[in-house]
């Protein structure tokens, strides 16, 4: 596990984008996995970016999305996959046979969570995972208790991850539950990248590096990865001992 610590959130992103770029040129026909949410959006603008102004090769990625509300898809404001779309997706024309990504209003959700397993697995496994972290220490939607041995599934989630994930819609909106990516499918990753950003996040940071592993914390699960990249604001450091 490496950690890097950055000034500010927009240094955090051209610093994450970056390496990035150089992993997954690395690779023949990589595939990476999205998460959405505030943290990594200013990798997606770093990477649009690179890819229209500076010449980044992206035509032969693949992507899987990393978790999607019960009963909303690309259609609903403020689901993951429109927020992907509107910050990575469409701005790259990404082709639709190039994405797998959770349809939460699929009539099985059972289904979806094992035809993004089969895609990964087609696809020799995920080569960089992108992740935020939540208040309570989940990655994607394993929330704290889950199982780290877990495959794609049907999360239930937390009341604060209900709370929150009030920001991304328009106006109040019911969450009855979420497909996510495991932890041991994200566990799996060739290489993890973590965002965080914000002295809201600090206590949650503390928690997963200096903290015990625990299910009670999944994220602390990373600190196991040997490619796992954490990525942290000066905001979200500063309650480390040694930063």
């Amino acid at each position: 596990m490496q950690v890097y610590i950055t000034d500010t959130y927009e240094d955090m992103s051209a610093l994450a984008a970056g390496h990035l770029k150089s992993f997954m040129s690395q690779r023949s026909s990589p595939l990476l996995c999205v998460a959405s949410g505030d943290s990594p959006a200013g990798l997606y603008r770093n990477l649009v970016k690179g890819v229209r102004n500076d010449g980044w090769e992206s035509d032969h990625w693949k992507y899987v999305g990393l978790d999607e509300w019960i009963g909303m898809n690309g259609s609903d404001e403020g689901s993951c996959r429109y927020h992907l779309d509107q910050q990575l997706f469409t701005p790259l024309a990404v082709a639709p046979e190039r994405i797998c990504f959770f349809n939460g209003r699929a009539a099985d959700p059972a289904q979806e969570c094992t035809a993004v397993e089969s895609f990964i697995s087609q696809h020799n496994g995920i080569d960089v995972a992108i992740l935020g972290l939540g208040l309570n220490g989940h990655i994607g939607m394993n929330e704290p208790g889950s199982d780290p041995n877990s495959r794609s599934h049907i999360a239930e989630l937390d009341p604060l991850t209900i709370q929150t994930a009030q920001k991304y819609f328009s106006s109040a909106r019911e969450i009855t539950g979420g497909l996510t990516l495991g932890m041991a499918t994200i566990l799996e990753a060739r290489t993890i990248f973590l965002l965080v950003s914000g002295e809201r996040k600090a206590p949650v940071v503390k928690q997963m590096l200096e903290g015990p592993l625990t299910t009670s914390l999944p994220a602390s699960f990373l600190r196991n990865h040997s490619g796992a990249r954490i990525y942290l604001d000066r905001d979200a450091a500063s309650l480390l001992k040694t930063i």
